[in-house]
């Protein structure tokens, strides 16, 4: 049985209880190992760490911060096979999936931030009161408490420790409580290129990261989860003012109207709807389509939705409770919806979900409301462009959106009413590291990737000199 250990001031230690947690495997429902179960003892000790780290991390210069992101991006990249048998092992992903794109991406992004470490930006220090000159200092904001979902647990990794590193924070990491395992590695292969104690991992449940945001060390909070998740955390921040960055839930809408080629775009929606699962916070799982391509286009959706076979083009459901979550949604679907295909599990073992789309739905559906995070594409229809706009923004949510037209008036003026951080055109999903990723409402503030990103996790400080 495995047994994943927590990664504190350089090494990998035993949290101070006995108690574990299972880990699953999602392809089989087959419990495989446990991980430890840090308490507060594990917290104190991991901040602590991370507090003494802080003092040697941010005197490095700029340059010093890129050469250790460098080393550490080559490090994954050489390790690539490693990070994937574990990544799979947890999360039931594609092999081909996780090897040529996902950690491709984990890489690209830290280069990324390698570079962005030396390129700050501010105001010109300047003489704008006579006799003094004002200068700007971006600094790092100090310990940082960090915690990644279960959906890409590598990727998200990357995406939070490689700004807050690059800034010169350091960090304590909590993975989610069933894909510890390459988070403990990365602080691992890091370790060899950092300070000791800059970037450690915490393993544990939702209490060893509500005491990671109420602990006094902590600075900065940084989560990637549910709604739910970032609104405990926010609340819990609140009572010690901490900084929050949060990248929540998404319930995104796909606009797609009349002038399309209607198989070219059923199929890529369904790559993008179905991709990891459907346990994207991007996922395009809501087609609202032009009332008169309607029925058409969801004979092309269904086909091509049809076509996408569980453990072949996508995974599992993360867990048995990410699985019962699915089942139920659909499961309370209305009178007046249509299941088009799937809507049941697929396989007799494992967390796998059939492609699913429901036709038939109207505004106020839960299944439209709510975030499904599984492989499941619901349709609704519109009359016109204010309606499409309408629905589209008539979710709490505002993470991400696409349009589908080959009208680019129509696409311009479309992208400006849409209340999401994100809009794609006649495509959905694709994130590059030198672009936000971030939403609106519910789907939290602040954002992941780019230079917006670095730059929230640096404090800025006006320094005034009066010379004679």
């Amino acid at each position: 049985m495995t047994q994943v250990l927590n990664f504190v001031d350089g090494a990998e230690v035993a949290a101070a209880g006995a108690r574990t947690l299972d880990l699953v495997d999602p392809a089989t429902g087959e419990v495989f190992g446990t991980s430890v179960l840090s308490e507060q003892s594990d917290v104190d000790a991991a901040l602590a760490a991370a507090e003494r780290a802080f003092k040697v991390w941010r005197k490095s210069t700029p340059a010093q911060r890129q050469l250790a992101l460098l080393k550490i991006a080559d490090a994954v990249e050489a390790r690539a096979e490693e990070f994937a048998e574990l990544e799979i092992r947890e999360t039931g992903k594609i092999r081909a999936v996780v090897l040529e794109e996902e950690i491709p991406e984990c890489v690209s992004a830290l280069r990324f931030f390698a570079g962005a470490a030396r390129q700050l930006e501010g105001t010109a220090s300047g003489e704008y009161l006579p006799g003094h000159t004002s200068a700007i200092r971006r600094e790092p904001v100090g310990v940082c408490a960090q915690i990644a979902p279960w959906n890409y647990p590598l990727m998200m990794g990357v995406w939070k420790i490689a700004p807050a590193l690059a800034a010169g924070n350091t960090v304590v990491l909590k993975p989610a409580e069933t894909t510890p395992s390459t988070a403990v590695l990365l602080a691992k292969v890091a370790a060899e290129f950092l300070p000791q104690g800059a970037f450690n991992v915490l393993c544990g449940d939702r209490d060893t990261g509500r005491a990671l945001v109420k602990h006094p060390i902590t600075e900065l909070v940084s989560i990637t989860g549910s709604t739910r998740a970032g609104i405990d955390v926010a609340t819990v921040a609140a009572a010690d003012l901490k900084r929050t960055h949060l990248e929540l839930g998404g319930n995104a809408p796909l606009l797609v109207f009349g002038d399309v080629n209607l198989a070219e775009a059923a199929e890529g929606i369904v790559g993008a709807a179905f991709y990891n699962a459907g346990q994207d916070c991007t996922a395009g799982s809501r087609v609202l389509v032009d009332a008169a391509i309607h029925d058409e286009f969801v004979t092309e959706l269904t086909k091509a939705a049809a076509a996408q076979k569980p453990g072949a083009d996508f995974g599992p459901l993360n867990s048995e409770a990410q699985f019962g979550r699915v089942r139920g949604l659909v499961e309370r679907l209305p009178s007046h919806a249509r299941v088009e295909t799937g809507g049941s599990p697929a396989g007799d073992r494992g967390f796998f979900f059939s492609p699913t789309v429901i036709s038939g739905l109207k505004q106020d559906d839960e299944i439209v409301q709510e975030e499904v995070f599984g492989p499941v594409i619901t349709v609704q229809s519109f009359v016109d462009e204010d309606e499409a706009v309408r629905l589209a923004n008539g979710v709490p949510y505002g993470l991400a959106s696409s349009i589908w037209t080959h009208d680019l008036s129509r696409a311009t003026r479309v992208s400006g009413e849409l209340d999401f951080g994100c809009v794609w055109v006649n495509t959905h999903g694709p994130l590059v590291s030198e672009m936000p990723h971030g939403g609106f409402g519910h789907s939290g503030h602040g954002k992941d990737l780019s230079s917006y990103s670095f730059a929230e996790y640096t404090r800025v400080k006006h320094v005034m000199t009066r010379f004679a």
